[in-house]
């Protein structure tokens, strides 16, 4: 029973992590990136009806997409108050226990923060999920030169951010 769809909750136990592991790297913080899985799991509940088996994590990892350029879009059209003088009254000074793997570093991850969204997600579907340039290009509706040119600008960015 391989391809029996699977129930919203064995999605939330089974798959929060990849979920959060996804919003992480698009958003590059905790807080945004737990508010990003908790509106992931909402259009997972309302699409399951319509999902049909096959790849699970890629339709998890366009959801989570979707949903991280829905915020990027609202947060330009919204007004930003700026953060007071001394953040750390307002930031935790350290990471919480339940941030992603060590497996991308401050570094890494700060870089890869400040990319323009369109390669950071080319970069996070391709390099940090593992999804094929085909894949990425039906996901966001462009061809596949276009997520190859997305990924070799986006990695040489990175490249240059951490030299």
């Amino acid at each position: 029973m391989a391809d029996a769809v699977p129930t919203w909750e064995e999605i939330a136990r089974d798959h929060g992590r990849f979920l959060y592991n996804v919003a992480y790297r698009l958003a590059g913080n905790d807080a945004d990136a737990q508010d990003l899985v908790q509106e992931a799991l909402v259009r997972v509940r309302r699409g399951l009806e319509s999902y049909t088996p096959g790849s699970l994590e890629g339709w998890l990892a366009r959801i989570v997409t979707n949903v991280f350029l829905d915020e990027v879009r609202r947060r330009r059209r919204r007004a930003t108050v700026a953060l007071p003088e001394t953040p750390d009254a307002v930031l935790p000074p350290a990471p919480p226990a339940d941030a992603p793997g060590d497996d991308l570093s401050d570094e890494v991850q700060r870089a890869l923060g400040a990319l323009p969204e369109d390669f950071r997600v080319a970069v996070v579907l391709c390099d940090v999920v593992g999804l094929s340039y085909e894949e990425i290009a039906a996901q966001q509706r462009v061809p596949v030169g276009t997520v190859r040119s997305r990924i070799h600008r986006g990695r040489r960015l990175l490249r240059e951010a951490l030299a």
